[in-house]
């Protein structure tokens, strides 16, 4: 088994399966992933939808810039379509206005519908609870296992190694860093730490101050509509301020309350009572009842204290990059910030296509936050 390489990245996600994908093009790169697959954790229970419109200025510009990839990936990347249609609409409460003029103003592309047009689109939604709706018609679902299984596919037709089962549990650095986990001793002059909800974890090992992560449980759920309703082409739809949204998925309905519960990082479940309170938002804003939940499940959404990712060197430990933070936004700016990120590392310029987005390199380093 290979154990040494010029770089190893932590974390089997889409943010690490990404990164060691476009590094392997030019280095020797492992990639440690602690469970048994990769994509256990929050990679493979995500909303999985492209939003442009969705988030603080850093990740809209990220999206935006990720979209090209999306649209056309490289030849031979993938063999299906990563995206299809889905569009967004937030439905907006009697007591909400000033929550919709503030999304128009952060978001000046939603288009604003009346009631009468969102019960069309959704056409179980109580038309007397609301006063209209903004619309994101650019929204597309992703095909989530296709992404991350290309990626690893490029990754490993590239030389890359995927090691799993492989949580790292001590970490070194004396003329270069070594892991130690279950798996053996490796070692490599760079580490890439994209461990998600973990990531302050592999930094604390390591010695280094860590970036103020903080992991947040979504739950979610699945409900079947009421017989003979057709949900197919339904758009994502939430409450203003995220208060609530639904997804159609597989002939049912995802329901997620859009909580965000700081936890500890673990193998988050969904409780019961944050479930039922979903489900009553859910019901108050619906003409159905939920008779019976199918399944239910939750994820951690890692955000840095601003809200921003963090992507960058360590300013205090040589050969440390942080690959974390990215909320509940990673897979929809994954092309775009792993790429950045393999350009940083190898000291490279930001890739030509995503200079006309102005990104700012600055609102990622770890540099801004407390400690570096």
């Amino acid at each position: 088994m290979q154990k040494t390489a010029d770089i190893i990245v932590i974390g089997g996600g889409i943010a690490g399966a990404s990164v060691a994908s476009e590094l392997a093009r030019e280095h020797s790169v492992i990639l440690l992933e602690a469970e048994d697959q990769p994509g256990y954790h929050s990679t493979g229970r995500s909303a999985a939808i492209w939003v442009p419109e969705y988030g603080p200025p850093v990740i809209r510009t990220l999206t935006k810039a990720s979209g090209g990839f999306f649209h056309a990936p490289p030849e031979g990347f993938c063999e299906t379509p990563l995206l299809s249609p889905r569009g967004e609409m937030m439905v907006v409460l009697h007591d909400q206005e000033e929550l919709m003029a503030s999304e128009q103003a952060a978001a000046p592309n939603l288009r604003y519908v009346s009631a009468t047009e969102v019960v069309d689109r959704v056409p179980l939604i109580k038309k007397d609870v609301i006063i209209g709706g903004l619309i994101d018609d650019s929204a597309e679902d992703i095909d989530v296992d296709a992404l991350l299984q290309s990626q690893l596919k490029a990754f490993k037709r590239r030389g890359g190694k995927l090691i799993c089962d492989a949580r790292v549990e001590a970490i070194s650095h004396s003329d270069g860093w070594q892991l130690e986990c279950k798996a053996g001793t490796f070692s490599a002059p760079v580490i890439v730490n994209a461990a998600g909800a973990w990531a302050d974890v592999i930094a604390k090992l390591a010695g280094i101050a860590p970036a103020g992560l903080v992991p947040m449980r979504r739950s979610a759920c699945l409900v079947s509509p009421p017989e003979g309703v057709d949900t197919s082409n339904w758009p994502l739809t939430f409450g203003a301020g995220e208060t609530f949204y639904f997804k159609p998925s597989g002939g049912q309905l995802i329901v997620s309350p859009a909580d965000e519960t700081p936890v500890e990082p673990h193998d988050a479940w969904a409780e019961d009572i944050t479930i039922a309170e979903g489900i009553e938002y859910f019901q108050q804003m619906m003409d159905m009842e939920v008779t019976r939940v199918t399944h239910t499940w939750a994820g951690l959404r890692t955000f840095a204290p601003d809200g921003c990712p963090v992507v960058g060197f360590d300013a205090g430990a040589e050969g440390f990059f942080w690959l974390a933070g990215q909320g509940g936004y990673g897979i929809q700016t994954s092309p775009a910030l792993s790429q950045i990120a393999a350009a940083l590392i190898m000291d490279n310029p930001v890739p030509r296509e995503f200079q006309p987005f102005g990104i700012d390199l600055d609102a990622l380093g770890p540099a801004r936050l407390a400690g570096q």
